[in-house]
Parts: C-alpha cells; structure tokens; sequence
C-alpha cells in the first residue's frame, strides 16, 4: 500500500496521479521514436482530461509546455512548439511604469487637458471652434455632476479663459440639465400615480373594495335593506 507521503510531489494537480506517472516512464524510454509517440498519446490523454482547456486559445501548445512541466524538463522529445526551459518559467515580466499625470484642474481631470491642447493646435476656425463648445460643454456637464448645482455661462468662459490663456471661446450656451433633489424622489417612487389611477379604477369611483353596492359593508353588496330585512 502506498500513501501520499510516500509518493512523488504532483507538479500539475489537475492532470492527477496517472498522468505524473505516465509521464516518469516515457522519461525511461531508451527508443527515441517509440518515446515520441507515447508523449503525443499522453498529450491526447491530457487534452481529453481537461476538455476545457479546449476553449483556450493556443490550447495544445499549453498540453505540450505543461508536458514538459511536469518531467521537470528531462522529456528528451520533438515538439511542435517552443521548448520552454526552466528559466523561461521562472522569468519574472518586465515592470510597467505606472502613469504618473498631475491634472491642474483636478475636478475636470486629465483627459479634458488632452482636448484643449489637441484644440490649441488645430488650424481650421470651425474645428477650433466645436472644439471650444465641445470643452465648455463638458466643463459644465462636470462642475453639474459634482457639484449637484447649476453654474453660470460666464464662469464656465473665465475657467476656459484661465486655461487656456484667452485663446479659446466657446459661442453656444452649453445647455445641462440642472440637478434638482426632488429628480431623484420622482425617480425612485416607482409609479406611485399609476397605483393611484389603478386603485380608483377597481374602486368604481366610489367608496373602497367592501362597498362595491354603494351601501354597507362587504356582505351588503345587494344594498341596505336586505341587511336590516336580516338583522
């Protein structure tokens, strides 16, 4: 009997024991040729261990490194695809700068100042100038989202002004939607009118469910005189 602590450390879970084994006898193999074709059997086995390594891109490429993975790289075989090597596995990617932007407008961020110097440099007026109305535009559609107020046109030209030193002038009035606190009551009451018109529907107008005759209660829907005649 044999117990886990006994056994071999599995490189690669997934493909379980036989596999590892499998794998350690094609190693022993003396013939070149029939140790080929048993590695391309087990890349089979392996393919069809792990369907869902099907959906990968580049799938049996990713069989054959794991291949050479798990005989720790002592698989003497001919593969369609780059050896990998110890190295290349242990290799750490190289170190992305991070991007470091410091917005001199931070309430409108990087990416408006990207616009305003693509607008500075154009040459054609029209352009210059739907870049200008485009700009004012977003500054107020920003400073409304923030804010939760309205600001004024003439504001929204004495920050563009500052910006961009006098040589951008926006010549539309840059229509947003002021935000109003009561926008997100009627928003969030989910349709109280329509429950009002449906209940005054069932209602017939009158009084509630259990005064349908226009008299008593529930059980006098035929009218008064049948719940004195009664009582």
């Amino acid at each position: 009997m044999e117990y886990n602590t006994t056994r071999n450390h599995l490189t690669i879970r997934e493909y379980g024991r036989h596999i590892q084994k499998m794998v350690d006898h094609i190693i022993t193999i003396e013939d070149r040729q029939k140790r080929q074709e048993q590695a391309h059997v087990v890349i089979e086995l392996m393919g069809f261990l792990n369907p869902h390594l099907k959906n990968v891109e580049d799938f049996r490429h990713k069989l054959w490194d794991h291949l050479f993975l798990i005989a720790d790289f002592k698989l003497d075989v001919d593969s369609p695809y780059p050896i990998p090597t110890r190295e290349s596995l242990k290799a750490r990617p190289e170190r992305l700068p991070y991007p470091k932007r410091h917005p001199r407008y931070n309430h409108l961020g990087k990416n408006i100042e990207v616009v305003i110097d693509k607008a500075l440099k154009e040459e054609n007026p029209e352009k210059k100038q739907g870049f200008a109305n485009a700009i004012a535009y977003y500054m107020k559609l920003s400073y409304n989202n923030w804010h939760k107020e309205n600001i004024h046109d003439d504001a929204i030209q004495a920050e563009l002004s500052a910006i961009t030193k006098g040589e951008l002038e926006f010549n539309n009035r840059p229509f947003v939607r002021q935000y109003r606190p009561s926008d997100d009551f009627r928003e969030n009451r989910g349709g109280g009118g329509k429950f009002k018109k449906h209940f005054q529907q069932r209602s017939g107008g009158g009084g509630g469910r259990d005064n349908r005759g226009g008299g008593g209660g529930r059980d006098n829907r035929g009218g008064g005189n049948k719940f004195k005649k009664r009582y």
